[in-house]
């Protein structure tokens, strides 16, 4: 087997879990070859270029072989081989993420308790009637 489409070998090589997710993937826009957005039945084959958009975070991989059955984990990463410049700018990503702020810290007193809500509620009433008294 010289080629295969495209979502078969997503499912195949385990960036997907079913080749239905694989397809709608593809169909978005998330998978690209040589830039370029692709179809489902874009057929591929070995020494192809692809770039697949995960949590978006772009992974750039070389198609090393191909293959229509999903195996275990370690045939599949067989299947590709992910550039350097993509490994590195994917734990640039990672590492930026980890450093930057969690937005519930910058909440001053969280949520309210449930007595404090009671309070809360109460507090409503007259004051901001809508009522002119």
């Amino acid at each position: 087997m010289d080629s295969t489409r495209i979502d078969k070998w997503l499912w195949a090589a385990r960036f997907f879990k079913t080749r239905s997710l694989a397809t709608e993937e593809v169909t978005k826009g998330h998978v690209q070859m040589a830039q370029h957005d692709i179809k489902p039945s874009k057929e591929i084959r070995a020494g192809d270029v692809l770039t697949i958009w995960q949590a978006k975070v772009p992974r750039t991989v070389i198609v090393l072989a191909v293959s229509d059955q999903r195996g275990p984990a370690p045939v599949a990463q067989q299947l590709y081989q992910e550039t350097p410049e993509s490994i590195a700018k994917r734990a640039e990503i990672a590492e930026r993420n980890r450093l930057a702020a969690e937005p519930a810290h910058a909440i001053a007193h969280g949520r309210p308790t449930k007595r404090e809500r009671r309070a809360l509620d109460k507090g409503w009433g007259d004051r901001w009637s809508a009522s002119l008294d």
